[in-house]
């Protein structure tokens, strides 16, 4: 699944991630598409509280591309 979050200032891009991932089973992955800085500490942070796994996070011309896989437990 993606979830497109450019423009979005936080706290709308952990809020619409963590819709998304709810949505998902345990082992799916999200293609979170940011552009707020912010989200570059956000994401990563609500990828450990929730227990889902940041597998990768890279820049791409001022957009922030996350790939978090969801936990078990969430």
């Amino acid at each position: 699944m993606t979830v497109d979050c450019s423009g979005l200032l936080c706290p709308l891009p952990v809020y619409k991630a963590g819709i998304a991932l709810n949505r998902l089973a345990a082992g799916d992955l999200l293609e979170l598409i940011c552009s707020d800085p912010g989200s570059l500490e956000d994401i990563p942070a609500m990828a450990r509280q929730r227990g889902d796994t940041l597998v990768s996070a890279t820049a791409e011309g001022g957009r922030q591309v996350f790939i978090v896989q969801k936990g078990g437990g969430a």
